[in-house]
């Protein structure tokens, strides 16, 4: 076995710098980097290549399977209440309730909002008008309330469904989406406040934006009520949650059989689309059809990374990698350590939060017996340890820090000094309330 094991840990360095490589230096999508990485760690270990081909196909095929529809409806869901308005109701409705004095709380409570069913980068877009504009009626640094916005969405992006990287890792781990979203969520509050103290300490050090009582006047268009908007947000995760205190056993009849097939996350995501469809009286054939074409296409350039992130983790699998780390390296002491270190590693080095989950939960499944956790909760654990070491260190080579930058017309050493800072301080949060759970969990 250890005669194996240097040339096989070798392989797997290898593979995970050429993904590195190819996707900063070279811009190569993250999918052929996978792929490739795949054939380059599965030749390492003198795999036959009927056999590298065969594991590819069975691992895209089985994340597919698990998350597929859930990515997809996930999108979708984004892509509507985008669309329709209703991000904008949502973030006016809590401004209101909060007040413009306390401006940058409630930037950072709508990007926590708005950002449980939209990507993070997506988010920012469409509130970075609102972001600007209370900027200038306020007069308050621009900073703030822009990192306040980004932090927020941050903070749940990293660590629940629909996103990504969590839906990947969920399914890789084979781990109950509404557990996975009650405890993540719970776990990314603490995350959120400590990025809006930080940016509301680091970035009163920047210059305001001038009041100007011409102002930028935003376009008008008829924007859906308050409960219009927040529906398709709250019952898909009411939904889903509800299910996850249900036992198979004890869902065969009754009202608990209906929650249970409404909590489905597929079912309850398509619940939540056509809730948000209501947020508009009327649709053209025409707009719809785009719309809905818009959404399949964003979503089938995550799909893609993920298929091959599940095709790299059944390699790896296929090469026993796994049994070889654990017989050869005191796994057991690091615990859920480790897959914050090797995320946290990942996501430094090449950027992308989703990326670093993939891979990372695609290595760390087959040692979850060696690190010393339950079988009951390590899997739970080991995703959202995962999902704070994603949240760290996002800087230049991070497609959403460049968003933020040119949505807010900040400069680089703002951008580095406020928030990119605060990503390190939100990471080290997620992973010491981890942490903490995994003692409440024992």
């Amino acid at each position: 076995m250890h005669s194996l094991f240097l040339p096989a840990l070798i392989s797997l360095c290898i593979g995970i710098l050429l993904i590195v490589i190819l996707t900063t230096k070279y811009r190569v999508h993250a999918f052929f980097a996978l792929i490739i990485s795949c054939f380059v760690v599965g030749l390492g270990v003198q795999l036959p290549t009927g056999e590298i081909i065969a594991s590819i196909k069975d691992g895209f095929g089985n994340i597919m399977k698990s998350i597929g529809l859930i990515i997809v409806f996930g999108t979708t869901l984004g892509v509507i209440l985008e669309h329709t308005g209703s991000t904008r109701v949502m973030a006016n409705y809590i401004l209101k309730k909060v007040g413009e004095k306390r401006a940058p709380v409630a930037m950072s409570l709508t990007g926590f909002l708005v950002g449980l069913p939209i990507f993070c980068d997506s988010g920012y877009i469409v509130l970075s008008g609102l972001n600007n504009s209370l900027a200038r009626r306020t007069g308050m640094p621009v900073a703030v309330l822009a990192i306040s916005l980004a932090t927020g969405l941050y903070a749940i992006h990293c660590l629940i469904p629909p996103h990504p990287g969590a839906s990947a890792a969920a399914g890789i781990f084979a781990i109950d989406f509404g557990r996975l979203i009650l405890t993540g969520g719970i776990i990314a509050i603490p995350a959120a406040v400590v990025g809006h103290l930080w940016t509301n300490y680091a970035g009163k050090k920047d210059p305001a934006f001038l009041k100007e009582n011409s102002g930028d006047k935003e376009i008008t268009v008829p924007l859906p009520g308050v409960l219009y908007a927040f529906l398709p947000v709250l019952v898909p995760i009411l939904l889903i949650t509800i299910k996850s205190f249900l036992t198979i056993e004890s869902s065969g009849t009754g009202w608990r059989s209906v929650f249970f097939l409404l909590g489905d996350p597929e079912i309850a995501l398509a619940i939540g689309i056509l809730l948000a469809l209501t947020a508009k009286r009327s649709w053209r054939k025409i707009e719809l059809g785009a719309l809905l074409q818009d959404s399949a296409e964003k979503a089938g350039g995550i799909l893609v990374i993920i298929g091959a992130g599940g095709a790299f983790g059944a390699v790896l699998a296929a090469t026993h990698l796994g049994q070889q780390i654990s017989t050869s390296l005191p796994l057991g002491s690091l615990g859920i350590f480790f897959p914050f270190l090797l995320t946290f590693v990942l996501k430094t080095a090449q950027g992308s939060s989703t990326v670093a989950i993939v891979t990372a939960a695609s290595i760390v499944h087959p040692l979850l017996p060696s690190l010393g956790l339950s079988p009951t909760n390590g899997p739970l654990l080991c995703v959202l340890s995962m999902g704070a070491g994603s949240m760290m260190i996002s800087h230049a080579n991070d497609a959403y820090f460049w968003v933020i930058a040119k949505f807010s017309g900040l400069d680089m050493k703002t951008m580095l000094r406020v928030y990119t800072v605060s990503t390190i301080f939100m990471g080290l949060t997620s992973f010491v309330m981890v942490w903490i759970l995994s003692l409440i969990l024992k």
